[in-house]
């Protein structure tokens, strides 16, 4: 299979869809790569280091698309970028397309086969494809709302961990997920007093254990999350429901009883945010505030630390790109229930069902496709 590798063009991602050791992989399974000339610069990663791994440069992404049966990459396709794509051409990348109907129409219209890294399932459970990057999330979400909290930036000038004699900062965590997790495990590491917050007793259970006391856990429901969040200096919001658009557990009222100069840092606002007054921002200009509270929303956290993001991100969807260039898409997608999961637009029709339903759009289950 030919498989093209553009360069990442959204505002400050730096990450590439494939490394060259990937691309060496797929070199020795007999496929060919193409990648667009610069696409590995942001981590360290030059042409030449692409061409010892067996692949092609080009010079403009238009070649890439043009020429490849699969388009590798990690960000979900710009405007330019979905002009390119073509019927029955494979993208195989991030999409979150729940909360972006533009995008989805646009990829509808192309005819082309989109399976997205976020909805990519694993046999004991959990989304082994965006696990990597809610690592990477949680921990940044951390170093990003103490950074907000500091008074440059509009914080109200406090420190995580506080001094002798001067409390620490409290920081409340929505979800015990895998962002939750990882906020947790750098939040703690301050010596800030940190809250965590899931509606799955279980999962409060796993936090209790795994840090022996040291976050407190809390049940999720409407009394304990306004509570929590009105006390909180930094609130990180790491909830998520496969597919689908974030549900919004920080409401405009609740926003109003918030302290001034506290931050949100809203690592799901790839599917639309938790917070009624969420949008999404770039790197360039991450945050924002309403009623004197920092609201930093960036979309594609992991971006700032790409070295790190793309290695890991490597390291979960290499054998998954393997599959779909060995066995072709639909064969690759019988075979593996858990990356037929992935399939969200194919052939002009939308199969992914909770996307299908935050749109209100007609839903196509992948069977109906792959048959």
């Amino acid at each position: 299979m030919h498989i093209g590798v553009p360069k990442e063009v959204k505002v400050h991602e730096y990450r590439v869809g494939l490394t060259p050791s990937s691309v060496r992989e797929l070199v020795a399974h007999g496929h060919s790569v193409l990648v667009q000339t610069g696409a590995g610069a942001g981590i360290g990663a030059a042409d030449d280091d692409y061409r010892r791994a067996g692949a092609s440069i080009a010079p403009d992404a238009t070649e890439v698309f043009a020429r490849a049966e699969m388009i590798v990459k990690v960000k979900e396709p710009q405007a330019a970028e979905r002009k390119l794509l073509r019927e029955g051409q494979l993208l195989f990348t991030y999409l979150h397309l729940a909360p972006d109907p533009e995008q989805t129409k646009e990829l509808l219209e192309s005819g082309a086969i989109c399976v997205a890294y976020e909805t990519v399932t694993a046999p004991g459970g959990g989304l082994p494809l965006l696990a990597p990057m809610s690592e990477v999330a949680g921990r940044l979400s951390i170093q990003a709302g103490a950074h907000c909290l500091e008074k440059s930036a509009g914080g109200m000038g406090v420190l995580l961990g506080g001094v002798a004699g001067v409390p620490p900062a409290r920081i409340v965590i929505l979800g015990a997920g895998v962002v939750g997790t990882n906020a947790a495990q750098m939040a703690v590491g301050t010596g800030a007093q940190v809250v965590v917050i899931d509606k799955s007793t279980d999962a409060l259970r796993r936090i209790d254990a795994m840090f022996n006391g040291r976050a407190m856990t809390v049940f999720s429901n409407r009394d304990n999350v306004e509570r929590e969040v009105a006390a909180a200096d930094l609130v990180v919001s790491g909830v998520l429901i496969p597919g689908a658009a974030a549900p919004k557990l920080v409401t405009r009222e609740l926003l109003g009883k918030m302290k001034r100069g506290s931050v949100i840092v809203d690592v799901a606002i790839d599917q639309g945010g938790s917070c009624e007054t969420s949008r999404p921002t770039t790197h360039a200009e991450p945050t924002y505030a309403v009623d004197g509270v920092v609201h930093y929303m960036v979309a594609n956290m992991p971006g700032a630390v790409p070295r790190t993001s793309t290695y890991a991100l490597n390291n979960a969807t290499l054998p998954f790109a393997l599959q779909l260039a060995d066995k072709g898409w639909r064969k690759a997608l019988a075979d593996n229930p858990h990356l037929k999961e992935g399939l969200n637009v194919a052939a002009g029709r939308l199969t992914y069902k909770a996307v299908a339903k935050a749109l209100d759009l007609p839903y196509t289950p992948p069977d109906a496709i792959l048959s």
